[in-house]
């Protein structure tokens, strides 16, 4: 007599094992990318299949996907260690965004949206103003990176949104940890607050100006703090 498993078409079994690999892989990186896992943190892959309720097999493809995109390091027989960011890829990261998210806001500013459109993107300056009077970083730090990606949103450049994501996703851990390492963002949510004034004026020259100074100034902060901690990894 057939078994189960066997009864199952072999479509059924690959649709399943890719959805558990895809499921591994999701919860792993966004615990890495919110720094559950900081950089060091090491564990087996029974630890993970554990924690996850899955099987070893698409634990051991997660961990290996996310190998090859340089987040962790797979050590035979000794699992694995979230590997850190370095210095030098921030300063690369950043170099990107400081090139495309002008661009985004200028794309914006064109458009000249209606109020309407442009709301969401005033209500998360407002919750990051909001967020500093009540002394909240992490608030914050969740309306700042609601904001850019509502941006690169409303500029409407599909191409422009799936790279400005990854980058942002590659920063993410390195903002987080160093979130109370900065000066409070005073500055940063000021010049938010003046690149929708722009935006809705319709100024895509001084939208695009004042976006590039924000990320050229967030840069500079972020990874002179990076140096002066002699931290080469997050």
């Amino acid at each position: 007599m057939a078994t189960r498993t066997e009864r199952r078409p072999k479509a059924v079994i690959a649709v399943a094992r890719d959805s558990s690999v895809e499921m591994a892989y999701k919860a792993i990186r966004q615990r890495i990318l919110d720094n559950v896992y900081p950089a060091g943190h090491r564990a087996l892959e029974q630890e993970y299949a554990d924690e996850l309720g899955l099987s070893r097999t698409p634990v051991r493809e997660a961990l290996l996907k996310l190998a090859g995109e340089g987040l962790v390091e797979v050590i035979p027989r000794h699992g694995t260690r979230v590997l850190p960011v370095s210095t030098e890829d921030m300063r690369e990261i950043y170099q990107m965004l400081t090139a495309l998210e002008p661009m985004a806001a200028e794309l914006v500013a064109n458009k000249k949206l209606p109020a309407a459109d442009l709301q969401p993107l005033i209500k998360a300056s407002r919750d990051m103003s909001a967020a500093l009077k009540a002394d909240n970083l992490d608030a914050w730090a969740e309306a700042d990176e609601r904001y850019h990606r509502l941006l690169i949103a409303l500029a409407g450049n599909r191409l422009m949104a799936d790279t400005v994501q990854g980058l942002w996703d590659r920063a993410h851990r390195a903002r987080m940890v160093t979130l109370r390492l900065r000066p409070k963002p005073m500055h940063s949510t000021a010049e938010h607050n003046a690149i929708v004034e722009a935006i809705r004026a319709g100024d895509a020259k001084q939208a695009a100006r004042l976006y590039r100074a924000h990320r050229e100034r967030g840069s500079s902060e972020l990874l002179a703090i990076l140096e002066r901690a002699r931290i080469s990894a997050l």
